[in-house]
């Protein structure tokens, strides 16, 4: 079953996962510690190396998954004085404080995330701010942790029985972390549980009516974040053999994010950027402003307060956005066509009734807007819910999907009770939907966005995307989003960006995703606003094919014309309350509706 539209071919964008900056940005990091340079000079791109790895884990945190975090420092300060500790006071061996500061800045996260990240708004990054501070004066206040004086005589590094030192050996291993860390990300990104970070900077609401547990998956790169900050933490303790509060205050958090902002908060190699420019002009302005003005000071700070003005004016997407738009690359390439069908749901037999709508009621303080609605869906109807604005047909909509709780009322999808489930319990039984204003993440290819629809048919997660052994289950998934692609005609976008469509074809992209879930009912909240009249008509056909198929529909729509031709059964709302319901032709007919919504006769 296709239908296809008539749409303009916009020219495709080539993906930018894979460019041949960052190969490049290898070589010259392996090649660098060959040359003869100045040992102050490896010194410094280890400081570069040791300070990407928390921004990484901002980049992955802030920049893609929009949570604002000032404590970054401070998880760098766990794995730092871990390791200390337990290598001066129990002769530990290095490498086993890595994985002990690990464990132990995991959990901590864990428990500050799943405490603070139930936020939003500006609570969100003040609340980092206060642990983040509480975590500083801990540190600087244990008598076993030194207090302010730290810890000292920390052991160097050795590998193979071999000191690496503080400078290219030292080089070697800094490196090797940063790198790993940046491809592990690069692959997670690029990978269903990617996907599912990336729809969160947009609002959970969206990403939970797709089955995306958005506090499992918000925690889960906080906690990833933290980890990539103790190795960080890890690192700098063995390279400076000393270790105290200072380096972890909040101070240094917003220097992170500095960092971030400043190389671009949404690209991996933005975290190379970023530490490496504001390391290198911290060193050198340090030097320079004291001899140009005549007096030493933190003058430095006004010149960065300066340049992250300037940016964000500028280049709002960073350093390493301006360099990548102009890097040559190759489009990416996946094959997919020969991969498995992803299992499908039982369906309802034809005439089952899939919705059953009882007496549900909404309140809002004194307002009631819905008050008493009942109706059914059948499998293989189309119900259209009609109503003139402010009637309360998307406020219905959310109490069916469990977006509003009921105030009064059931809901029953095939026979059991949904009223007071989740968003994402909702979707898990089959419940798929659209928008009434389109939702979708701008930065991902129509192909990405619509792959997102199929994220409760998949079950790898993130380690098995950071290693690579998704890669059949990712076929399957982008495969399937293909096929609901070229179903609703938008086969031609498959790796144009979101962003760049128009009004008409995000619609049928919110379509796709939700027929990508492969549902057993299907809410589409006003389709047909912003197409033109031949794709309507190709829209219609789609729903016609749906609904042969065994598909219940129900349908928000003000476009008259399509509401007639396409649906069986006609539920009509006047100021929450339930005005009739009937046929098509009956509807046409009734005074009651023409006098509230399609006008009277004269």
């Amino acid at each position: 079953m296709q239908a296809t539209l008539n749409l303009p071919i916009a020219d495709t964008r080539k993906s930018r996962l894979r460019t041949w900056g960052p190969l490049a940005l290898v070589i010259v990091l392996a090649v660098l510690p060959l040359l003869p340079l100045p040992n102050f000079w490896i010194i410094q791109l280890n400081y570069i190396g040791i300070y990407t790895l928390p921004v990484l884990g901002l980049v992955l945190l802030t920049g893609v998954g929009g949570l604002t975090s000032f404590g970054q420092a401070a998880f760098v300060g766990i794995g730092a004085y871990t390791t200390a500790y337990l290598s001066v006071n129990y002769g530990l061996s290095p490498w086993l404080t890595l994985f002990i500061g690990l464990a132990l800045t995991g959990i901590s996260a864990a428990i500050i995330g799943g405490i603070t990240l139930r936020m939003s708004g500006h609570y969100l990054p003040l609340a980092t701010i206060a642990w983040a501070l509480s975590l500083y004066y801990l540190m600087g206040n244990l008598e076993a942790l030194g207090k302010y004086d730290g810890i000292l005589g920390v052991k160097g590094l050795q590998l193979f029985g071999l000191d690496v030192g503080q400078q290219r050996g030292f080089y070697a291993v800094t490196w090797a972390f940063a790198l790993v860390a940046a491809f592990a990300v690069i692959r997670l990104l690029d990978s269903r549980s990617g996907r599912a970070i990336r729809a969160l900077a947009g609002g959970s609401q969206m990403a939970e009516a797709m089955g995306v547990n958005t506090l499992r998956h918000k925690v889960g790169i906080f906690v990833l974040a933290a980890m990539l900050a103790s190795v960080s933490g890890w690192l700098f303790a063995h390279f400076q053999r000393t270790v105290n509060p200072s380096p972890f205050g909040i101070k240094m958090g917003i220097e992170y994010l500095f960092m971030t902002v400043l190389g671009g908060a949404a690209h991996v190699w933005g975290a190379l950027a970023g530490a490496g420019v504001v390391k290198l002009l911290e060193d050198q302005l340090q030097v320079l402003l004291p001899k140009l003005i005549g007096t030493s000071g933190s003058y430095e700070l006004i010149v960065f307060g300066i340049m992250i003005v300037l940016v964000l004016k500028y280049l709002p997407d960073g350093l390493w956005d301006f360099v990548d738009r102009r890097l040559p690359r190759r489009q990416r390439v996946v094959d997919w066509q020969d991969a498995a069908d992803l299992p499908v749901r039982t369906k309802p037999a034809q005439g089952e009734v899939v919705l059953d709508v009882q007496s549900i009621r909404k309140t809002f303080g004194g307002l009631v807007a819905v008050n008493d609605i009942s109706f059914q869906t059948r499998a293989g109807q189309v119900v259209g819910l009609i109503g003139p604005n402010g009637a309360g047909k998307s406020t219905t909509f959310n109490l069916v999907t469990g977006v509003l709780s009921l105030s009064g009322g059931d809901v029953r999808f095939r026979g059991e009770a949904i009223g007071g489930l989740s968003s994402r319990a909702i979707a898990e039984r089959g419940v798929s939907r659209t928008f009434q204003h389109v939702k979708m993440v701008p930065d991902m290819t129509v192909l990405e966005n619509v792959a997102l629809g199929a994220h409760l048919r998949g079950g790898k997660g993130a380690i098995a995307a950071m290693l690579h052994t998704d890669r059949a289950e990712e076929r399957q998934l982008l495969r399937e989003a293909e096929r609901q692609l070229q179903r609703v005609g938008m086969g031609d976008y498959l790796h144009e960006l979101a962003g760049n469509l128009a009004m008409g074809q995000q619609r049928l992209l919110e379509i796709a995703r939700a027929l990508c879930a492969d549902p057993a009912l299907l809410l589409l909240d006003e389709p047909a606003a912003g197409l033109r009249h031949k794709e309507k008509q190709a829209l219609a056909d789609v729903l016609r094919t749906l609904r042969n198929e065994g598909m219940s529909i129900l349908l928000v729509e003000h476009d008259m014309d399509l509401v007639m031709d396409i649906c069986d059964h006609i539920v009509v709302m006047e100021f929450g309350t339930h005005l009739m319901e009937g046929t098509p032709a009956e509807v046409q007919e009734s005074p009651k509706v023409r006098a509230a919504y399609l006008g009277t006769e004269h």
